[in-house]
């Protein structure tokens, strides 16, 4: 059985101290050993993205084993929420495991029972350790972040494509996005048009487009202050999984993790194609444990404690200055750590990709236009 959530009268909402921040540690680090040890990458994603999320610095600090049963009876008094944090650190720390040990994803299995979390997740865990990358693709799809999808979903989109898919003539949708062109200098509706620009990339509803869906975190791109070479998609989608609760967002973590690092998956998104070793990268443990920090720190509108950044309608606020969109959603600066460990934004030295800036060159050439990156080079 597992151990029973708190009452509102007993849970614990304190930020977890140093003691227990180190069992919790122990916990997901035994959970996704595998039988050669705790890898390099598991220690420093870990070591970083605790340090950046409880200001408990970790490194150094030895971390004994702690079986299931114990790991769910410290965390008695945490809220389901804070234990589904646990699993999902678990499935992380476990997806950059290539192979991915059975054994390991049995574990992962048998502590969120313990836990009493279900989480849609597990079975990708599994397919993966199973080498069944068509099963693991199926299950993304089926459990991820697209799941149970709705109109009502669709409408921040201003098109009918549902999910994952691309519309490539839809003119009213292509007309709305070259509109924002017109905007003042500054604005988010503004930048995001420069973005495109920059990089070549045709506006959703034309051929040749990303998916409507997917272009919603190149805003995102913006507010949160991160380039587009492939190693901060990474860094994008920590800051979207983390500023949502809903479990589905963590799911958007999972895929470009299984993209860009260990290329379980070939594909996905509608566009996306596998690109692994990403992660693994000098200084990224640290940039997205410093995304998945601001990313918990953001909230949305009024007095809502989370937002899923990939649901919000961008054209309502795409007049209004970028820095005051930041301050509506409580989106904090990089940490100083992060920046000096690489992490850029889509306007400076390193924010752009050299196929990206050959597009966006292309692109200007065949306008018979000037090419101007706004400031990004590679």
């Amino acid at each position: 059985m597992p151990v029973p959530f708190p009452s509102d009268d007993t849970v614990n909402l304190e930020p977890p101290d140093f003691d227990e921040t180190v069992v919790n540690a122990a916990a997901i680090l035994t959970a996704t050993r595998p039988p050669g040890g705790t890898t390099e990458m598991q220690r420093v994603l870990l070591d970083a993205t605790f340090e950046a999320m409880t200001g408990h610095r970790l490194e150094g600090v030895e971390l004994d084993d702690i079986d299931a049963r114990t790991a769910a009876q410290n965390l008695a008094r945490r809220a389901p929420g804070f234990r589904m944090r646990m699993v999902h650190m678990m499935v992380l720390s476990a997806l950059v495991l290539r192979p991915l040990p059975k054994a390991v994803a049995d574990r992962v299995a048998e502590y969120s029972r313990e836990l009493g979390i279900d989480d849609d997740l597990l079975g990708t865990v599994e397919a993966f350790a199973t080498s069944d990358r068509a099963l693991a693709a199926v299950d993304f799809e089926r459990n991820g972040y697209t799941k149970d999808w709705s109109d009502d979903r669709s409408s921040a989109l201003h098109s009918d494509a549902s999910g994952w898919e691309q519309a490539d003539s839809d003119e009213a949708l292509a007309d709305r996005w070259r509109a924002l062109a017109d905007l003042a200098p500054g604005t988010l509706g503004k930048q995001i048009s420069d973005f495109y620009i920059a990089r070549g990339f045709n506006v959703p509803g034309t051929p040749g487009s990303a998916p409507p869906l997917l272009a919603q975190h190149d805003w995102v791109h913006i507010l949160a202050d991160y380039g587009t070479k492939v190693e901060a998609e990474l860094e994008v989608f920590a800051f979207i999984a983390r500023a949502n609760d809903d479990p589905r967002g963590f799911s958007l973590l999972a895929m470009v993790v299984s993209l860009f690092e260990t290329g379980y998956l070939a594909d996905g998104a509608g566009l996306f194609e596998a690109f692994p070793g990403q992660l693994s990268q000098d200084g990224m443990s640290v940039r997205i444990g410093d995304a998945m920090r601001r990313g918990a720190l953001s909230h949305g509108l009024g007095d809502a404690p989370d937002v899923d950044f990939m649901a919000v309608d961008w054209f309502g606020v795409a007049d209004r200055p970028v820095e005051e969109v930041r301050a509506m959603y409580g989106i904090v600066a990089k940490d100083e750590g992060a920046v000096a460990a690489g992490s850029v934004g889509p306007w400076e030295v390193g924010g752009i990709s050299e196929a990206q800036l050959a597009m966006g060159m292309a692109a200007a050439e065949a306008r018979g236009q000037p090419y101007d990156s706004f400031g990004a080079s590679v």
